[in-house]
């Protein structure tokens, strides 16, 4: 299966290490799927990981959280983007997310942001996802 991760889920990971979207990592830094990443979405998780909020929140130093990127850095299948689809969705923010899943030809976005997505993926033949769902497909 070959996903494209929103910023949210690794969030969710980050502060809750025993939840779904930590397991769903876990499993895809194990080579259990396919993770997409554009180099946008990389820096994005970097900027949004690294707030102070979420590294208290996941009690996380700085360094704690570099690590983490370079494990995820050095699984992901790099996404070039040759073609931006935009305006497609109503958030801007996730236009990089919807490019890299469409460029990278993902079977799924994974998100908890689902309102944002609203018929976007689906144009491309592109599943959306939560952490949860995706678990579930991974192991059956």
């Amino acid at each position: 299966m070959r996903l494209v991760v929103d910023t949210d889920v690794v969030v969710a990971a980050m502060r809750s290490p025993s939840g779904a979207s930590a397991a769903l990592l876990g499993l895809l830094l194990k080579g259990e799927g396919v993770w997409l990443l554009s180099v946008a979405m990389a820096l994005e998780y970097e900027a949004i990981c690294m707030l102070a909020e979420h590294r208290l929140a996941a009690k996380a130093s700085g360094e704690d959280v570099a690590n983490l990127l370079e494990t995820i850095f050095a699984v992901i299948v790099p996404v070039e983007v040759h073609y931006q689809w935009r305006p497609q969705l109503t958030d801007a923010g996730d236009e990089m997310v919807l490019e890299a899943a469409v460029n990278g030809r993902a079977d799924a976005i994974v998100s908890f942001n689902h309102k944002d997505y609203k018929g976007g993926p689906d144009r491309f033949g592109i599943g959306l996802r939560t952490p949860a769902e995706v678990l579930r497909e991974i192991r059956n």
